[in-house]
């Protein structure tokens, strides 16, 4: 039996929804914990599968992790056993890679397997990271069956680094690295992500001295330990923007609750020029559409520009807006594979490159597709909820490595959707 998500389109979306902690967060948080000398205690986790395989890794290892509630757990690394994370659960995830710099930072001395995690259609390599590790003194070597090998034989020492493009994931994992390093470390050109000065925030909250996240130069003073403590997750802007989005191409009106309206701006001001209606209180945003969508171009970029995870949501009301929109992906080489996907449901869509038309249709038909990655998945969902008739979406398990509960969140605002089990059908 194969899980689908089934949906019955055509539905406005009304009521509240509350946001999960942040899935980019957590997952680089997590890792972090392994620095801690100490019980650290995580709230506001999220109940999705990338931070269930990353909470999986580091119990793997030795470390004693415990769910107080559904959104709390502590994770205590004072008896971490000195293998290396299992490599059949790094395969699955990509933040696995968050592995090596707390490691590397831990033990000097660390062999990690490749990370997966969602294929674009391109290669998303990791030497900035390696970079990173051997500007501080490491020594790397690639070995056979995809292993990656990091040794700091005399230990790591603080050092300037100027990264060639805005990394967040080595943005994060330099400073992983760097928080027992010897000396200051100081990264140039890192990125700028709420979930950057989230670990930033929670290493400093164990006694870690980084200074700068946020801004394009962090600055990370080495100590020697870090004590246990209590910290709690950012709100997931992506979930927050994935609702917002929906409202655009549904209509109806949402509340959506716990969230850090500055983290939101770049997308509601996209939503606004599309004619929804935006307004915001201290953790809350409410988003209404009642008239026609209208064009929008859209460039993706680091923040605070707009988010590329953003990208594929924000195409599905593009595609029923009136008039042309552009879509321009500036982060990463090839993000449009969801298109052909949209195409079946009668969406008009030219990509040349990382540029994307959509000439608006005044509907989208339910058809079965699927899901290739997370955040096409989530566009999916939006266009089953957009489209007249029945859809359904296979290989639902990219969805749920990002989203908690996002079927019944959105069942529970006048979405008519389900999972359903469909024997004999491979996804």
């Amino acid at each position: 039996m194969n899980k689908k998500i089934a949906i019955k389109g055509g539905n406005p979306l009304n009521g509240e929804i509350n946001i999960s902690g942040a899935k980019n967060a957590a997952v680089a948080i997590i890792p972090a914990a392994l620095l801690v000398d100490g019980v650290c205690r995580l709230e506001n986790i999220p109940n999705i599968v990338d931070v269930m395989v990353q909470l999986d890794i580091v119990r793997g290892m030795g470390a004693d992790v415990k769910f107080l509630t559904p959104t709390i757990v502590e994770i205590d690394s004072r008896n971490l056993d000195r293998s290396d994370p299992p490599f059949e659960l790094m395969r699955k995830l990509r933040a696995s890679y968050y592995l090596m710099g707390a490691l590397l930072s831990r033990y000097h001395d660390v062999e990690v397997a490749m990370p997966g995690g969602c294929n674009f259609g391109g290669v998303r390599p990791i030497d900035l990271h390696i970079k990173g590790f051997e500007a501080l003194g490491a020594e790397t070597a690639v070995k056979e069956g995809g292993f990656v090998c990091v040794k700091a034989e005399n230990g790591l020492h603080g050092k300037t680094i100027f990264l060639d493009v805005v990394s967040v994931g080595a943005t994060m994992n330099i400073m992983l690295a760097a928080t027992l390093a010897e000396g200051q470390t100081v990264i140039e050109n890192a990125a700028k992500e709420p979930h950057i000065v989230d670990l930033a925030n929670f290493l400093n909250a164990m006694g870690a001295n980084v200074m700068g996240a946020g801004t394009d130069v962090i600055k990370i003073t080495g100590v020697e330990k870090l004590h246990g403590g209590t910290y709690s997750i950012i709100p997931d802007q992506i979930e927050a923007g994935t609702y917002m989005a929906a409202v655009a191409a549904t209509g109806g009106s949402l509340l959506i609750k716990n969230i850090i309206p500055k983290h939101l701006e770049c997308i509601s001001t996209k939503l606004v020029e599309m004619g929804c209606e935006v307004t915001y209180t201290d953790d809350t945003v409410r988003v209404t559409r009642t008239g026609e969508i209208h064009r929008t171009n859209i460039k993706t970029m680091p923040y605070p520009g707009f988010p590329t995870d953003m990208q594929p949501q924000m195409a599905i009301p593009l595609c029923l807006a009136q008039g042309a929109s552009v879509i321009t992906e500036g982060v990463w080489d090839s993000r449009f594979r969801y298109v052909d996907e949209l195409r079946k449901m009668g969406a008009e869509i030219h990509v040349d490159g990382k540029v994307a038309v959509f000439n608006g249709v005044d509907r989208l038909m339910g058809a079965p597709v699927t899901a290739y990655d997370l955040r096409a998945g989530a566009a999916m969902i939006i266009a089953g909820l957009a489209a007249v008739g029945d859809t359904t979406i296979s290989d639902t398990r990219h969805i749920e490595r990002g989203y908690d509960d996002i079927v019944g969140k959105l069942r529970s605002v006048g979405a008519i959707i389900e999972y359903v089990e469909v024997p004999g059908e491979a996804e």
